[in-house]
């Protein structure tokens, strides 16, 4: 296949792709306050580039049409020089243009960069490759899904524990750094219920494709309900169960030293010196997904495959492949199956 062909394929890929709808990270397709006000911006800028866009193309077109050569039948151009009302004009339109647009785009940035003051605080942090979110007035933290009410302005406390990553749900808002040593601020707001996908924006790494988010926005019964299940310590399994066995591998084993599990792991020394570094899995089975939210819990051995070897689905990942034999990875995952 020639080169052009090549050129040719890429070409209408993109173009075809442009044209797809409907998908969970559709940035057209606004469902909330704040993503549909940067949506009307967004195409307010498009209608005036388009219209400018229009005028230009249309008096190149004419200007190379209407003075093409034709030989000696070509008429000059009459000369113009020094026409101080023309000139006032593509200046002054000019400053129209940018003006329209700079003073909705500059209302917005100081709109959505602080937050109200009911609003409801949550804490980000960034981990190569997985989103950590942390309810500090719940008391609690979890990891991969976010749970917001609807109708609340929720804002996230941001930054990273490694490298910059970048957090991005297209149908709640725009996109916003996470980076390490510093403090940003992103605003989100959910009018319904619903299921909204995001990704990291920002190539941190080798898994960066399969660092993920999930926003989980609930009306706000159903949110205090899940608090109040959040905030419970992680069942005990029942004695001589498969899951008491992966319990007791999880404590026995290298697990505990990166991993929390409240009212299981409270004599864990990690958890004062601080050093977690891997999700809280209190509630593991709560959350449906895990990995950075790449790994589905109805997947068929999804868990089993992860504990066998995490490097091999997210390549670089710092979980390692500890050997564990078949009937140990079983009881693992029966263990964390049953983390609700």
């Amino acid at each position: 296949m020639t080169r052009r062909s090549w050129i040719g394929i890429a070409l209408a890929s993109s173009l075809f792709t442009a044209c797809a709808s409907g998908g969970p990270m559709d940035s057209l397709d606004p469902q909330g306050p704040i993503a549909t006000d940067i949506d009307g911006l967004f195409r307010l800028t498009l209608n005036i580039a388009t219209v400018i866009f229009v005028l230009v193309t249309g008096a190149l077109l004419y200007a190379t049409i209407r003075f093409r050569d034709r030989g000696d039948r070509t008429p000059e151009p009459k000369q113009v020089e020094g026409n101080a009302r023309f000139e006032v004009i593509w200046t002054v339109i000019p400053v129209l243009i940018l003006a329209s647009i700079a003073v909705p785009t500059v209302d917005r940035i100081f709109k959505y960069t602080s937050c109200a003051d009911d609003a409801l605080h949550i804490e980000v942090t960034g981990h190569q490759w997985w989103f950590e979110y942390n309810y500090p007035d719940d008391g609690f933290s979890t990891a991969n899904v976010l749970v917001i009410p609807t109708d609340a302005e929720i804002c996230l406390d941001m930054t990273s524990d490694d490298v910059i990553h970048n957090y991005w749900v297209p149908k709640l808002n725009g996109k916003r750094y996470l980076v390490p040593g510093q403090a940003t601020v992103l605003l989100l707001r959910a009018d319904e219920p619903g299921e909204y996908w995001g990704q990291c924006a920002e190539f941190c790494g080798l898994s960066h494709a399969k660092m993920r988010a999930r926003v989980i926005a609930m009306d706000p019964d159903d949110y205090a309900d899940w608090l109040s299940s959040q905030q419970r310590p992680a069942s005990m399994p029942a004695d001589g169960t498969i899951e008491q066995e992966g319990m007791n591998l999880f404590l026995g084993g290298q697990c505990v030293s990166c991993h929390n599990i409240s009212g299981v792991t409270a004599s864990n020394p990690a958890l004062a010196t601080g050093s977690i570094y891997g999700p809280d899995l209190t509630h593991f089975s709560s959350r449906d997904v895990f990995a950075g939210a790449t790994l589905n819990h109805d997947d068929p051995g999804a868990i089993e495959s992860w504990i066998d070897n995490p490097p091999l689905i997210k390549p670089g990942s710092f979980m390692p492949n500890i050997d564990l034999t078949q009937q140990e990875i079983e009881a693992l995952a029966a263990y964390l199956r049953s983390l609700d």
